[in-house]
């Protein structure tokens, strides 16, 4: 008796064996992609990340940025990586001036057969990050624990700053359709922002914001990252991916898991205020993910 329910046993376990083997093989396998463009700004190109492209060096782009990482993982044939430091909407039309160079329009990388492209877009659009990163700090002593920089943006009850990003929707909105006009077969993904400010507490020797003002940061970014959001909704065929929630705990005031570099540019490291090569690299698999998961 004994014996018989040993062989019942082990008989039972091969069946179900057989069965995780079977239904293994038949998941679906990651798409494959033949052309991949990257289009993006410095949040894309990844400046001061070892090692810097020359394709023009103005751009200051990585060999190691988000696209790069994500062209491996994904095994395209082949990538082309236009993004370019400083880029706006308008420069995905219109060649854009850098160091040493010019940057051709971005929408120029994109072919018939291209089938996959990455847009990392929107940040600088009306000066909102530069404007951001070059007036806040230098307001922090006059109130180190309020909101200063938030403040010194609000007219009349406005946040002039988050009143600008319905341009900017409206400008993704517009780059989307060239996108697809030039790409038809593409699948299209708009890349949202990380998060720079934790959600709780303060570095100010990394991140020189006033205290109040992490608050406001973040809400800043995540006002943009919903107008790239609504873009998307409102063109209907691209898709949204959001890094701000998966980079919670990786901000600038991480130390060793930070996505994102604070104050000081580090050469060989990244610029001031962007991403990290670990940050390019956790952005990476975010998108991997999504491709993987809506194939």
């Amino acid at each position: 008796m004994r014996l018989t329910r040993l062989v019942f046993a082990a008989l039972a376990a091969v069946v179900l064996l057989a069965a995780s083997a079977t239904a293994a093989s038949a998941a679906p396998l990651p798409a494959h992609y033949r052309h991949y463009v990257a289009l993006g700004d410095s949040y894309t190109a990844g400046p001061l990340i070892p090692l810097l492209r020359l394709d023009p060096l103005g751009c200051v782009k990585s060999t190691g940025n988000y696209p790069a990482i994500l062209a491996g993982k994904l095994r395209v044939d082949t990538y082309t990586d236009i993004s370019c430091s400083g880029a706006d909407t308008s420069d995905m039309t219109q060649a854009q001036s850098v160091l040493l160079g010019v940057n051709p329009p971005q929408l120029s990388a994109l072919r018939a057969d291209t089938d996959l492209v990455t847009l990392g877009i929107g940040g600088n659009d009306s000066g909102v990050f530069g404007t951001l990163v070059d007036t806040c700090p230098g307001l922090r002593a006059s109130d180190p624990t309020g909101n200063p920089c938030q403040q010194h943006f609000t007219t009349n009850g406005v946040d002039t700053i988050k009143a600008k990003l319905a341009t900017t929707q409206q400008s993704v909105q517009t780059v989307l359709a060239g996108i697809h006009a030039r790409s038809p077969h593409a699948k299209v993904l708009a890349v949202g922002y990380p998060r720079i400010a934790p959600a709780s507490g303060y570095c100010p020797d990394t991140l020189p914001f006033a205290d109040g003002d992490y608050a406001w940061l973040s809400s800043v970014e995540q006002a943009l990252n919903s107008a790239i959001a609504n873009a998307v909704a409102a063109d209907g065929t691209a898709s949204y991916v959001d890094t701000f929630g998966p980079s919670a705990g990786h901000d600038a005031c991480a130390g060793g898991a930070a996505w994102i570099n604070g104050k000081d540019t580090l050469l060989l490291a990244a610029a001031a205020y962007h991403p990290l090569a670990r940050g390019m690299a956790g952005m990476a698999t975010v998108i991997a993910g999504q491709l993987n998961s809506s194939h």
